[in-house]
């Protein structure tokens, strides 16, 4: 038996306001009946489309959507909530189209949430003003002296719900945490041990947000066996399985316990409490339980940070100061990054999630109503497609199609940036598009590719997205430009993105060059567009210095990088007018044919010296772009004028280039190459002799 708390100034029950103490069953079925039509006459009012809303309206809409009111009513309340809304955005359609243009939605959707927002967050308020006031935590001391089993759990359940704001709990005295524990230990009720070791875990939680020593020793490992012994050893779970999943999302994020919960058995158990719904209204009433298992998932599933260089540095001052703090502060205890968090690790915990049925519930929360639900099942596919043994079980159990459906939740427009939440599972889409053929992870029909194209624009474009996440959509369009001319064209219409992948061929890193010239160069092979932009027609002046840059990119120590922009260069020189703006850049630096002539023989230079007695071999595909590349320019049908084009041979050595290639001192090449080079070699002695 235990004591009542601050037991000397205890109030009589009847003390307090008839609000503390009365309980929503002790209801009677008149007052029920009256509160209904109440709500119905309030809702009828909103249906007439009034020109204001009283708060009266207001506070009907919001409780008939409670579970205990009927289904009429609660159908109802939808018709009156969509009525509102859309009086309220077509209220705001035409003036703020004509101030803001674009941003029409976002001025409806701002006002709505200004209509409820306030609202729901005075009842949040006044809930944690009463359970605050003085006297109302007496009143529960009173309660758990020997208590019946059902006013135990709900007062567990309350004390559980005020645990998670750290306004209420801040308040929770020892005794009640003592109360609690023994509820835990004890094990003839289930249904009230979860929920007091709920309430715990919670405690526990948001005293250390608070920077404060917990009023426990948190008992994670203890906690999550319980748990896990309740979910795997009991069919009947529904009395309490929102509580115990509650709880374990808030275990899991602890890298002690991951090892714990990543259990095959335990897992399938928990995945399969997730119905195989095939409607949003059939997963209504497990929309709480579903979050709650993503979530587990998640964590489990989830990497440490990638960070960039920026990002470490400043992590790296982070610490320095934090020590510095520590260092005056001996009751700090420093906590080390965990090694149950390495990638080691998270790999095996991904794969026993794969194979303990998460595909399935991804598949229900891809199309759940909750955006809470798709952003984290958009999350665990990004961490699952992270090790690349996990991707081809992710295609064949429709990760792919379920991530676009996913993404096609949000509004995509080119006008605007998307909101950043629809980068994970563009990123997760992307890296799946990369690894594998586009028929693999679209399917055969060209419709889908073409729909995803638009995404992986948009992560391309968006500024937020790092650069990590940039790559891989470039990398991703590279694939489906290289499937068919018309992926090509599609990637080569939508706007501003080739001016954003020419921005990034000049970026610092080497992989993000190479993928944007690998894109490049399958755009030229692929769309007349982008071949007439890069000087495949009469592309001026611009066109010239964007031959210029494949130059530049030709010349550089990523062999990669120079098989994709030479390649560009030789697919244009099929042109006349690339071949004359490449021989205007000799005439005017006298280097494009030295950039072209070492994509033969890479050790060319301008001393035939040292070219002759190094013995560097050529790449057998550098090697192929740089023959066809000059066997065009010297084609008789260019009309590039004779004597200037001798001089500018002679000068870059190609003759003697051409002659080592033939007798095979630059590696052993294909007879297809031989043959082009034996052309090649062939002009260049005529040029020479002016025949």
């Amino acid at each position: 038996m235990y004591l009542p708390l601050r037991s000397s100034t205890r109030l009589a029950r009847s003390d307090y306001p008839r609000s503390f103490c009365q309980l929503p069953s002790m209801q009677t079925e008149t007052t029920h009946d009256n509160d209904v039509q109440n709500i119905q006459e309030q809702l009828d009012a909103l249906l007439r489309k009034p020109p204001s809303i009283l708060h009266e309206q207001l506070s009907s809409l919001v409780v008939a959507f409670l579970p205990s009111h009927p289904p009429a009513l609660r159908s109802k309340a939808y018709l009156a909530l969509s009525t509102l809304c859309q009086n309220k955005r077509s209220s705001l359609v035409s003036e703020t189209t004509k101030q803001a243009g674009d941003g029409s939605d976002d001025a409806g959707t701002e006002t709505l949430s200004g209509i409820f927002q306030p609202f729901v967050v005075s009842r949040l308020q006044s809930a944690s003003h009463i359970f605050q006031q003085n006297g109302f935590i007496d009143l529960l001391s009173t309660l758990i002296i020997a208590p019946s089993p059902p006013m135990s759990l709900e007062v567990a359940r309350l004390f559980a719900q005020a645990s998670g704001h750290k306004t209420c709990s801040s308040v929770i005295p020892a005794e009640v945490v003592t109360w609690l524990r023994s509820q835990s230990a004890q094990t003839s009720n289930r249904t009230l041990r979860v929920a007091a070791i709920l309430a715990l875990i919670k405690l526990s939680r948001s005293a250390s947000s608070l920077g404060e020593t917990p009023v426990f020793e948190p008992q994670d490992e203890q906690f999550t066996t319980l748990l896990k012994e309740v979910i795997s050893g009991n069919d009947d779970t529904h009395t309490f399985i929102n509580e115990a999943v509650e709880g374990l999302t808030y275990l899991s994020v602890n890298p002690v316990v991951k090892p714990t919960l990543a259990d095959t058995t335990f897992l399938t158990k928990l995945f399969s409490l997730v119905p195989k719904c095939t409607s949003s209204s059939e997963l209504h009433d497990y929309t709480t339980i579903l979050y709650g298992i993503l979530v587990i998932a998640l964590n489990l599933c989830a990497y440490k940070p990638r960070l960039g260089q920026e990002e470490r540095q400043i992590a790296k001052l982070r610490n320095l100061a934090e020590s510095n703090r520590k260092q005056t502060d001996s009751k700090t205890i420093e906590q080390a990054p965990s090694a149950l968090d390495g990638d080691t690790h998270v790999q095996a915990r991904c794969r026993i999630v794969i194979d303990s049925g998460i595909l399935g519930v991804l598949t229900v929360a891809a199309g759940a109503e909750s955006v809470a639900s798709r952003a984290a099942a958009a999350r665990i596919y990004l961490n699952l497609v992270e090790d690349k043994g996990n991707r081809g079980k992710v295609l064949q159990g429709g990760g792919a199609k379920h991530l676009l459906r996913v993404i096609n939740a949000h509004p995509l427009t080119f006008s605007g940036s998307p909101p950043p939440d629809v980068l994970t599972p563009i990123q997760a889409l992307a890296k799946l598009a990369i690894t594998s053929s586009p028929i693999q992870v679209f399917g055969p029909n060209e419709g889908n590719m073409l729909d995803a194209i638009r995404p992986f624009s948009q992560l391309v474009l968006h500024p937020s997205a790092s650069t990590l996440q940039q790559f891989e959509a470039v990398m991703a369009l590279t694939n489906l430009a290289s499937f068919n001319p018309g992926c090509a064209s599609r990637i080569a219409t939508i706007p501003h993105l080739l001016n954003k992948i020419e921005v990034l061929l000049l970026d610092d890193h080497t992989l993000v060059r190479r993928a944007c010239c690998e894109l490049i160069c399958n755009l030229i092979a692929g769309s007349d567009n982008v071949f007439a932009r890069y000087g495949g027609g009469d592309g001026g002046q611009v066109a010239k210095s964007k031959i210029q840059i494949l130059l530049a990119m030709s010349d550089v120590e990523d062999v990669p990088t120079r098989l994709a922009a030479s390649g560009a260069i030789a697919m244009l020189t099929s042109d006349p007018s690339a071949c004359r703006m490449i021989f205007d850049l000799q005439r005017e630096r006298h280097r494009a044919f030295a950039v072209i002539s070492r994509l033969i023989d890479p050790s060319s230079q301008v001393d035939e010296a040292s070219c002759e007695n190094s013995a560097d071999k050529g790449d057998p595909g550098l090697v192929h772009r740089g023959v066809v590349c000059f066997r065009n320019i010297l084609d008789g049908e260019r009309s590039l004028p004779r004597m200037e084009l001798n001089e500018e041979t002679e000068r870059a050595g190609l003759l003697r280039i051409f002659a080592r290639l033939l007798k095979g001192e630059l590696g052993v090449c294909d007879a297809a190459i031989l043959q082009s080079a034996a052309e090649v070699n062939k002009k260049l002695v005529e040029l020479g002799s002016g025949d």
